[in-house]
């Protein structure tokens, strides 16, 4: 441990610490407005499992055209900057696909959300890595449990609108503007200056996600085994991302249409999702430093596939909900640990395993969707939702590339 560790952050880092933290809030908000109002969209769209799986890929596809580009607008504009530009017109677009009155246009304006969510993830990041240098100990995954409860909060957002017989129109109009309000009120506080004065993860590659899990030796891997290393990381992220994207696309729908919930009950299987992703990412660095994150990861890859598989053994709306909390506490650890596993991969330039995980997990959200449709259509959104499940078990064969705890 370095005198770092222990030096005081200033006033200055301090409020920023709390900008970035609303930033990752309204982040985590805005989407999860739109999310429980999928079924009364595909409803009124008039469009089936296959082709609904299909127009919300439309949300990955644009984050991950849009992806590579982030850096790049991050250091020509500054963190701060983007993400906050980012927020703005990603509250746009998911007002636009609320509204939308066609299949074609709801699938562009998640394109568009998707594209700028996919600048302000990286932005947020970035300028969140920026304090945490200046506070000199890991902070960064605080912020993202921050984004847990601003997607429970958008979520129960939209399930009290639901419930209250509010129309997508003005509920998104009134998400949009209150996290646009917060955010631009965020950017005040932001750290000034270049983004080189502070080493961020768009210039070093440095990420804080995993920070803190004691790390044993590790012997040079170079080329074909760092493939496979790679490759692994790449598995383990996606896996995560799989279980996101079944709560996020799929389980207010599942409960609705398959288990006959009420619409805003149906809203809380992605609730109990973000808001047990919270808990384990609030609880994760402790576990890591104790266990390390080989076991941490595969202990929670095990709670995810037995609780959901039994869910979906025997459906119930009570099971069902808790069995989407236990993937979500499940997966919490899996992307931070990958990403960080890979930014540490020898043999590399410095953010180029980071770059790459990050990049290609995003497949995960794309390629799920319109898979489980498919699936869903051929037999059952029972049987599609059996991708979590089997995200759990990609993780326990994969997971021994994590390291374990120092010991």
């Amino acid at each position: 441990m370095t005198v770092d560790v222990l030096r005081r952050p200033a006033p200055a880092d301090r409020r920023a610490r709390v900008a970035v933290a609303v930033l990752f809030f309204t982040n985590g908000a805005l989407f999860a407005n739109l999310l429980p109002r999928y079924p009364q969209i595909k409803a009124d769209l008039g469009i089936g499992n296959a082709a609904y799986g299909l127009a919300v890929a439309a949300f990955p596809a644009g984050a991950i055209t849009a992806g590579l580009a982030a850096g790049i607008l991050v250091r020509r504009f500054g963190s701060a900057r983007v993400a906050v530009g980012g927020t703005l017109l990603t509250g746009a677009g998911i007002l636009a696909a609320g509204l939308a009155d066609s299949v074609a246009v709801f699938a562009g304006a998640l394109f568009l959300a998707g594209a700028m969510d996919a600048f302000t993830d990286v932005a947020q990041n970035a300028h969140g890595l920026r304090v945490q240098r200046r506070y000199g100990r890991s902070i960064i995954n605080s912020f993202h449990a921050i984004w847990s409860i601003g997607a429970v909060t958008g979520g129960s957002m939209a399930a009290a609108a639901i419930a209250l017989g509010v129309s997508r129109g003005p509920h998104l109009l009134f998400s949009a503007a209150v996290f646009a309000v917060a955010a631009c009120v965020a950017l005040r506080y932001c750290l000034p200056g270049p983004e080189t004065d502070t080493g961020t993860a768009v210039e070093t590659g440095e990420t804080g996600a995993g920070d803190g899990a004691a790390s044993p030796e590790r012997a040079p891997a170079t080329g074909l085994r760092t493939g496979w290393v790679l490759a692994a990381l790449v598995l383990i992220a996606t896996a995560g991302t799989l279980v996101e994207d079944a709560g996020m696309s799929w389980a207010t729908l599942y409960l609705s249409d398959s288990l006959h919930a009420t619409a805003a009950l149906a809203a809380s299987g992605y609730v109990a999702l973000v808001g047990a992703q919270f808990v384990g990412r609030i609880v994760g660095d402790r576990l890591v430093d104790r266990f390390g994150q080989r076991t941490v990861a595969r202990s929670g890859a095990l709670i995810a596939a037995v609780g959901m598989g039994l869910a979906l053994a025997v459906p119930t709306v009570p099971g069902t909900v808790l069995g989407f909390a236990a993937a979500g506490f499940g997966v919490a650890t899996l992307v931070p640990a990958a990403m960080h596993e890979a930014d540490e991969l020898p043999g590399l330039k410095p953010g180029s395993g980071l770059t790459l995980v990050s990049w290609l997990m995003r497949l995960g959200f794309l390629l799920s969707p319109p898979a489980v449709g498919l699936v869903a259509d051929a037999t059952s959104l029972r049987v599609g939702l059996l991708v979590v499940p089997f995200a759990g078990l990609i993780v326990l064969v994969c997971g021994g590339v994590l390291r374990s705890r120092r010991g």
